[in-house]
């Protein structure tokens, strides 16, 4: 028997409550979660895949391969977040689904999908109109899905949230979200057309779809700060919360269910390279290693410590993550862009796999396999650190007490968010001084790095400790000489 609709949904339903066509969306929001992570990460393989042949200078090919893709990952993996972002939206104004919504969402996630296939073809032949012809169409096509969206769930009110059905300024909450959700893809439609005309521009346009928002309140922060106005005052303040709530940051819960999902599909790619490129043909173990399987895996054996080293890496960075977040009661805009960025980074950590392992024994391109993926992970880890610090300078709103300056945990995070920058710098400034190091070296340190957080947290403490002592010495001393002076006479004080 079917449960009784809430009394919210029995209210703002016309007629007789629909019970077995009407369900919450928290199902749908987790496939559509779980799917927009997983298609943001596999964007690398195409990158992580790139085949440099053994003879060719490492150097050579990031300059005209691997730089390029690298660059066009970047830009596709954040316009991919950005897709998320206006979902999220999306259903914030819509928290019912019936079966057109939820086929209708099944459209638009069929079309995320896609955009891997685009990317490649944008990626390998990054002077041809017809890959990012492609990729903006299908950028375009999910916009126009999802505005459809809009359209039926204000047509049908008993989808909308509470707020929106009771209100008077439903064609406020609709102009908005369409706003919200059409600003991408009609940059995407404009870098469709300059595809064929002028590509520079395209990706400039696909620029825009990422930072336009930030630009636009940067611009509003700028005139407030030389107008004078607050940015509060240019909302409108006759509308309901929920209009600002649209235009809050996302929820701190979404976004590390996002982040979580991004973390542990990369650490999976790592297993299906070795499981598709490090398992011997049965016949090669026959004939060439006499059917001993052990002796046919030790040619490996630098693959395997370069998948331990990176999954540790990789495993350690996303212990950062949570336990910045956990520290976290509310993220503005700019620490989600920020997180956003290290997410991209953390989503190139296979490509720094491939290179370690496939270049593993070939010195002449040894170094440089190691110094990409000292950047990789520097860059991965500075943007973590740089969300704890714009936290600080709203502390009393984005971190709990105890996190605060001051505050017991604080020393603690600042030297666990400092360290992966800190190793990551220092390996690289080896590889420039140490000539015999090797990938064997750069894993080892990798896998070393667990225990440094535990002699990290011992030494915080020990310092914690010595400095709390020294000041309760000086205290001590202060009051000590005070006392003394009370109790000299007055002749025995002016002398």
């Amino acid at each position: 028997m079917a449960a009784p609709p809430s009394p919210e949904e029995a209210a703002a339903a016309p007629g007789p409550a629909r019970p077995g066509s009407t369900q919450a969306s928290h199902r749908l929001l987790a496939y559509s979660d779980a799917l927009l992570s997983i298609i943001a990460t596999v964007m690398i393989l195409p990158v992580a895949h790139t085949k440099i042949h053994p003879d060719q200078e490492l150097g050579e090919s990031v300059q005209q391969q691997l730089l390029a893709k690298i660059a066009v990952y970047l830009m596709t993996f954040l316009i991919v977040t950005v897709a998320w972002t206006a979902h999220v939206r999306l259903f914030q104004v819509i928290e019912l689904i019936d079966d057109v919504v939820a086929l209708l969402n099944l459209a638009c996630m069929m079309l995320i999908t896609f955009l891997p296939y685009t990317f490649s073809l944008m990626a390998s032949f990054p002077g041809v109109p017809f890959g990012i012809f492609m990729f903006s169409t299908c950028a375009v096509i999910i916009g126009l899905i999802q505005a459809v969206i809009v359209a039926y769930g204000f047509y049908h009110p008993y989808l909308l949230n509470h707020q929106i059905q009771v209100s008077e300024n439903k064609t406020f909450y609709k102009h908005h979200i369409l706003k919200i959700i059409l600003r991408g893809p009609a940059f995407c439609f404009l870098a469709a057309i300059f595809s064929f005309f002028f590509i520079p521009l395209s990706y400039v346009l696909l620029g825009l779809v990422i930072f336009f928002p930030h630009l636009t309140r940067f611009i509003i922060w700028c005139k407030s700060k030389a107008v004078g106005v607050k940015e509060d005052e240019e909302e409108p303040h006759s509308l309901e919360s929920f209009s600002f709530y649209l235009s809050e940051p996302l929820s701190k819960e979404r976004v590390e269910a996002f982040s979580d999902g991004v973390y542990a599909i990369v650490a999976t790619l790592l297993i299906l390279d070795i499981c598709e490129d490090n398992v011997p043909d049965a016949r090669e173990v026959q004939d060439k290693f006499h059917s001993s399987l052990i002796e046919a895996l030790s040619k490996y054996g630098p693959n395997f410590l370069a998948y331990f080293g990176s999954f540790v890496t990789i495993g350690l960075l996303w212990f950062v993550h949570h336990s910045l977040f956990l520290h976290i009661t509310k993220a503005t805009r700019l620490m989600g862009l920020l997180n956003t960025l290290s997410l991209a980074f953390i989503g190139g950590l296979p490509l720094a796999y491939q290179l370690t392992s496939e270049f593993a024994e070939k010195s002449r391109n040894e170094i440089e396999t190691i110094q990409v993926s000292c950047v990789i992970t520097f860059f991965a880890s500075i943007f973590q650190f740089a969300i704890w610090i714009t936290a600080l300078f709203h502390e009393r709103e984005t971190l709990h007490p105890f996190a605060r300056y001051g505050g017991k945990e604080h020393a603690f995070m600042f030297a666990k968010l400092a360290l992966y920058p800190c190793v990551s710098l220092g390996a690289f400034f080896l590889t420039c001084l140490l000539s015999k190091f090797s990938t064997e070296i750069f894993h080892l340190m990798q896998i070393i790095v667990p225990f440094a957080f535990l002699a990290l947290r011992i030494l915080v403490r020990i310092s914690l400790v010595v400095i709390r002592a020294m000041m309760n010495l000086s205290q001590w001393k202060d009051v000590s000489l005070e006392e003394e002076e009370a109790c000299l006479s007055p002749a025995e004080t002016l002398s």
